[in-house]
């Protein structure tokens, strides 16, 4: 199996392939522009991205410090942000994930005080309510295969413009669970744990909860809706239908292996990844996206999904990458718009 980081052209490839996932999660594209300039190998990678992190937690700490809340907010978001893509490659980097999660954590004091951190058994979240509304509906945000809750801030922030409260959450092998837990293919357990404790609560309407889940997020939110009929609706994002091992490009075959502990266990977890027999237990309105240059070797992307769902939608942006970052504006109000209607 060849190894991810002897790949050649493997830093300009990365560069190129992470721009746009990471601009549109809020990094300043001249900062990336910067950041990545300096890059020699990608041995660099994670280096530069955490010294970029540490300089904006340094900014916001000195903003914090003089009371300027706002400036301190964005400067912890954008630290965030840096220590999240830090961890983005198939190589190990702890201390990444921790530092993610707590500047995002501080981000939110500063900017969201009522935002509500939620534990559970095998996920971590953080609750949003929109300002104006009282039993708002509820969507949870579902991150994939080496995303995170800090990673689609963006995503909740257009859902609660439209009234609508979010729990994003970080599940088994994500976000700031990377270091100490594997992914599970069986993710509908991780969504049941979060709309229990959503349940005991009085100031979300829990007879209106909807997903949107991303990149492999749309296998976990897919499995989710099939067997959670507690969900009402779904948006999956560049998720996908099924995956082939032996085909799979090394960035995919090594961030399993990074994330599930083993090669065998990488490899049986990409064997459960199939919704041929669970799309047509889909019974909830569906809106499945997917950007037509989304081409990953032993992925099949969603549109089979979408067909065998009951009530799917299917929107494909032709020149959509993957997450279809590079043309948001293109799918997202959309998106928001259609679980706010179904929810409503």
């Amino acid at each position: 199996m060849t190894k991810f980081f002897d790949l050649p052209g493997i830093l300009e490839a990365t560069i190129g392939g992470t721009r746009s996932r990471a601009v549109s999660a809020g990094v300043d594209p001249n900062e990336y522009e910067a950041v990545t300039s300096r890059l020699q190998s990608i041995d660099d990678w994670q280096p530069h991205f955490r010294a970029a992190g540490r300089t904006h937690r340094a900014l916001a700490e000195d903003a914090s410090t003089a009371g300027r809340t706002a400036s301190a907010a964005e400067a912890y978001l954008a630290a965030s942000l840096w220590f999240h893509f830090s961890t983005t490659l198939p190589g190990p980097d702890r201390l990444g994930h921790a530092e993610s999660a707590d500047s995002y954590r501080k981000a939110l004091q500063h900017s969201h005080s009522d935002a509500e951190w939620i534990q559970g058994a095998d996920f971590v979240g953080v609750l949003r309510r929109p300002a104006a509304a009282k039993d708002a509906p509820v969507v949870l945000v579902v991150p994939g295969l080496d995303s995170s809750i800090a990673e689609f801030h963006t995503v909740a922030e257009a859902l609660l413009r439209r009234g609508i409260a979010t729990l994003s959450i970080d599940g088994p092998g994500q976000g700031e669970l990377a270091p100490n837990t594997a992914p599970t293919a069986d993710y509908q357990l991780v969504v049941g744990q979060a709309i229990d404790v959503l349940e005991q609560r009085r100031d979300v309407d829990t007879d209106r909860i909807g997903l949107i889940a991303l990149s492999l997020g749309g296998y976990y939110g897919a499995v989710a809706l099939a067997h959670e009929p507690r969900l009402h609706a779904g948006v999956l994002v560049s998720g996908l239908d099924r995956m082939s091992w032996p085909e799979l490009p090394p960035f995919v075959t090594h961030t399993l292996v990074l994330r599930t502990g083993t090669e065998q266990a990488a490899k049986d977890f990409a064997d459960r990844v199939d919704l041929s027999e669970v799309a047509p237990s889909i019974t909830q309105p569906l809106l499945v996206v997917d950007g037509g240059q989304d081409v990953i070797p032993g992925v099949v992307n969603g549109e089979p999904l979408a067909r065998n769902a009951q009530r799917g939608e299917y929107l494909s942006i032709p020149e959509g990458d993957h997450l279809v970052a590079n043309a948001r504006w293109k799918w997202l109000p959309h998106a928001a718009d259609r679980l706010a209607h179904w929810l409503a």
